[in-house]
């Protein structure tokens, strides 16, 4: 959400940041809305005042037995009455409208976030590992998946397209990969673990900006509740309407749970295996911050995102995104990109993002500086620690065998039960 007082103060400057988004200009057309909700605020606000001052003056004129007086402000006084409420709905219709434009506007970029207009633009900024040379042409895992335990048969069978069913070793090594990025999180990297609802109501999915822009890419309930597109949704607004202690910031949560998408918007893309799912798990990051913190927060991220990565021994490369690619409550992205070699490309596998007060203003939370007597609004920044089947994938692909065989990372060794490689079935 954006703030209208800086949109009033410099109309020119909020268009200059969307024009780089490929917006067309809004900050006059916003003012406007702006004046005349406050035209009808400050009328209302006068008649109010005007109406219990007028209420006052009747009892005193009675009182010195001036009925002309009170007989003539109690005319005012009803046609105030009468008057009032339509002021109020009229101030609440605007007032509506406004916060409904702003809200439908995205974040604007950050002053170092590169222009583009798509993922061309985006920028390389870091690359770890080397790919692996194999002796044999590397498979997709959709090819070999199967015989190890990836059963996309049975899950379309009950499920239908984008779905998957994990069996034998297979799910043991995916519960395995989950588990060794949640305790990197919560132990190196000083994260606090929270097990979230999974099913939200529409104030929590605003909060974060997938309402009311993104709805068809969400799964509503017939009792009204979203299920979450990430954890993002439920750890960030874990400080809703909250008034936090700067001593009390930065605040880290991550959780493991799993994520649900329709996948609107992708229709085509990733439709073998198992790199697109309506129903996938992912170890969430989520930062809360003051201001001042905010940068070393992301770097922090970052590098949290990327140790598993390292401890996995999978290359990887950090990109930066452009204005053109970022999603919509992201002011700076970092994307994580991991090889896939049976497609001979980097492939998304985390985005990092600092979201700035965006978030904060939709869902009213701040914190109270110390020495200070008023309020700001914390910042917020999201990110993935990792999304667990994409790293599954990863770990299938570039540690597969010529003889349809997968060689575990040791890393992964101490959540595996003893089991040290994955064997065609």
């Amino acid at each position: 959400m954006h703030d209208i007082k800086l949109i009033r103060d410099n109309p020119a400057g909020f268009d200059a940041a969307l024009a780089r988004r490929g917006l067309a200009p809004l900050g006059a057309a916003l003012v406007e809305e702006d004046a005349r909700w406050r035209a009808v605020s400050t009328a209302l606000q006068e008649g109010l005042a005007r109406r219990n001052e007028a209420s006052k003056a009747i009892g005193q004129a009675m009182a010195k037995g001036d009925t002309a007086t009170a007989e003539t402000l109690k005319a005012e006084v009803a046609a105030l009455k009468a008057r009032l409420p339509e002021l109020e709905a009229e101030e609440r219709t605007l007032a509506e409208a406004l916060q409904t434009r702003l809200a439908a506007i995205p974040n604007l970029p950050a002053a170092d976030v590169p222009d583009g207009a798509d993922e061309t633009a985006n920028v390389e900024e870091h690359r770890w590992g080397t790919p692996r040379t194999f002796d044999f042409t590397p498979q997709d895992h959709a090819d070999f998946g199967p015989a190890l335990g990836l059963d996309f048969e049975a899950a379309a069978a009950m499920s239908g397209a984008r779905f998957a069913a994990l069996r034998g070793g297979m799910a043991r090594l995916h519960r395995a990969i989950a588990q060794f990025m949640l305790d990197r999180q919560t132990g190196a990297n000083g994260y606090e673990e929270v097990n979230p609802p999974l099913l939200v109501r529409d104030d929590a999915v605003f909060g974060t900006g997938q309402l009311p822009k993104f709805a068809e890419d969400l799964f509503r309930t017939t009792t009204g509740h979203w299920l979450i597109p990430t954890a993002e949704v439920s750890l960030t607004n874990i400080v809703r309407d909250k008034f936090l202690g700067e001593a009390d910031l930065p605040l880290r949560f991550t959780a493991l749970t799993p994520c649900f998408r329709s996948e609107a918007g992708a229709a085509g893309r990733d439709t073998r295996g198992f790199i697109r799912q309506h129903q996938f798990e992912k170890v969430e990051l989520v930062a809360i911050a003051t201001p001042e913190q905010a940068a070393a927060e992301h770097a922090h991220m970052v590098a949290s995102a990327q140790g598993i990565l390292e401890a996995l021994g999978l290359p990887y490369r950090r990109v930066l995104l452009c204005t053109g690619d970022m999603g919509f409550s992201a002011a700076k992205t970092f994307d994580l990109e991991v090889w896939l070699p049976s497609q001979g490309v980097y492939r998304e596998i985390s985005s990092i993002s600092t979201c700035d007060d965006f978030q904060a203003r939709r869902m009213n939370a701040r914190y109270r500086p110390e020495g200070e007597k008023g309020t700001r609004f914390v910042h917020t920044l999201n990110g993935s620690g990792l999304a667990v089947g994409r790293t599954l994938v990863a770990v299938l692909e570039n540690y597969q065998n010529a003889d349809g065989s997968v060689t575990i990372p040791e890393a992964l060794h101490p959540y595996t039960g003893g089991l040290t490689t994955l064997t065609p079935r």
